[in-house]
Protein backbone atom coordinates (compact mmCIF):
# COMPACT_ATOMS: atom_id res chain seq x y z
CA UNK A 1 0.00 0.00 0.00
CA UNK A 2 1.15 3.42 -1.44
CA UNK A 3 0.86 6.16 1.07
CA UNK A 4 -0.68 9.39 -0.73
CA UNK A 5 -1.13 12.20 2.31
CA UNK A 6 -2.57 13.02 5.73
CA UNK A 7 -5.46 15.14 5.80
CA UNK A 8 -5.57 17.40 8.04
CA UNK A 9 -9.25 17.25 10.33
CA UNK A 10 -9.25 18.22 14.50
CA UNK A 11 -11.70 15.31 14.86
CA UNK A 12 -9.92 12.45 12.70
CA UNK A 13 -6.57 10.71 11.93
CA UNK A 14 -7.48 10.62 8.16
CA UNK A 15 -4.86 8.94 5.53
CA UNK A 16 -4.74 8.73 1.93
CA UNK A 17 -3.62 5.57 0.26
CA UNK A 18 -3.24 4.33 -2.81
CA UNK A 19 -3.67 0.12 -3.67
CA UNK A 20 -4.79 -2.28 -6.32
CA UNK A 21 -6.13 0.37 -8.23
CA UNK A 22 -7.90 1.58 -5.87
CA UNK A 23 -7.54 4.66 -3.39
CA UNK A 24 -7.94 3.69 0.62
CA UNK A 25 -9.16 6.45 2.93
CA UNK A 26 -8.32 5.49 6.73
CA UNK A 27 -10.52 7.60 9.65
CA UNK A 28 -9.60 6.56 12.69
CA UNK A 29 -10.68 7.90 16.02
CA UNK A 30 -8.75 6.14 19.50
CA UNK A 31 -8.97 2.45 19.16
CA UNK A 32 -11.69 3.13 16.20
CA UNK A 33 -11.35 3.03 12.52
CA UNK A 34 -13.02 3.12 9.38
CA UNK A 35 -11.83 2.00 5.56
CA UNK A 36 -13.62 3.06 2.29
CA UNK A 37 -12.22 1.85 -0.87
CA UNK A 38 -13.06 4.20 -3.84
CA UNK A 39 -11.59 2.56 -7.28
CA UNK A 40 -9.13 4.86 -9.26
CA UNK A 41 -11.45 4.52 -11.90
CA UNK A 42 -14.70 6.69 -10.28
CA UNK A 43 -12.69 9.54 -9.60
CA UNK A 44 -9.80 11.32 -11.66
CA UNK A 45 -7.78 12.01 -9.03
CA UNK A 46 -6.97 12.03 -5.65
CA UNK A 47 -7.92 15.49 -5.17
CA UNK A 48 -11.56 14.38 -5.62
CA UNK A 49 -11.39 11.82 -3.03
CA UNK A 50 -11.07 14.91 -0.34
CA UNK A 51 -14.24 16.56 -2.21
CA UNK A 52 -15.49 13.56 -0.78
CA UNK A 53 -15.07 14.11 3.04
CA UNK A 54 -17.33 16.62 3.40
CA UNK A 55 -19.01 17.31 6.81
CA UNK A 56 -22.21 16.01 6.26
CA UNK A 57 -20.11 12.29 5.12
CA UNK A 58 -17.77 13.02 8.32
CA UNK A 59 -20.80 14.11 10.30
CA UNK A 60 -22.07 10.05 9.94
CA UNK A 61 -18.48 8.73 10.19
CA UNK A 62 -18.53 10.30 13.75
CA UNK A 63 -21.81 8.90 14.71
CA UNK A 64 -20.72 5.94 12.95
CA UNK A 65 -17.63 6.12 15.56
CA UNK A 66 -20.14 5.87 18.72
CA UNK A 67 -22.25 3.32 17.55
CA UNK A 68 -18.90 1.14 17.00
CA UNK A 69 -18.18 2.47 20.79
CA UNK A 70 -20.97 1.40 22.31
CA UNK A 71 -21.56 -1.88 20.44
CA UNK A 72 -17.95 -2.66 22.27
CA UNK A 73 -19.35 -1.22 25.70
CA UNK A 74 -22.21 -3.28 25.39
CA UNK A 75 -20.20 -6.23 24.45
CA UNK A 76 -17.64 -5.69 27.43
CA UNK A 77 -20.41 -5.71 30.31
CA UNK A 78 -22.56 -8.51 28.71
CA UNK A 79 -19.15 -10.51 29.65
CA UNK A 80 -17.75 -8.48 32.39
CA UNK A 81 -15.05 -7.62 30.66
CA UNK A 82 -12.82 -4.15 30.10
Amino acid sequence: MRYVQDIPNPQFKIGLYAWNGKYIVKIEAGPYEQTYKISELDVSSADEVLLLLDEPFLSRVAGRFRDMDLDWQQSADRHGVL
